[in-house]
């Protein structure tokens, strides 16, 4: 009797564990536009539209005209190329995760 082969168990990834390992660098997820970072200090945003998501920690989202967002685990807040953004993490091991769309 053939022996029955089973594919290979699908792997998850941990988002904030893989931003982590290079703080302060967007990490491309393969196959899709997605990326992440763990913050250190302050990062300048791309100018792309996309959703701005925190993931660990929480952030403050620096926009123009002296307005701000602050992000904590599970909100997120929509960036365009014509609102540039800074954010920093106001607690350690703030992780953000951006995927980049169409503009609204």
């Amino acid at each position: 009797m053939p022996t029955r082969t089973h594919p290979d168990t699908p792997q998850a990834l941990h988002l904030p564990r893989l931003a982590q390992g290079t703080p302060g660098e967007w990490v491309r997820l393969p196959g899709g536009n997605v990326q992440v970072v763990t913050l250190t200090g302050t990062l300048t945003g791309p100018a792309t539209p996309g959703w701005l998501v925190c993931l660990t920690g929480e952030a403050v989202v620096d926009l123009p005209l002296r307005n701000f967002v602050r992000l904590r685990p599970g909100e997120g807040y929509h960036v365009t190329p014509e609102q540039p953004w800074t954010a920093f993490g106001t607690r350690d091991g703030t992780t953000l995760l951006l995927s980049v769309g169409e503009s609204a």
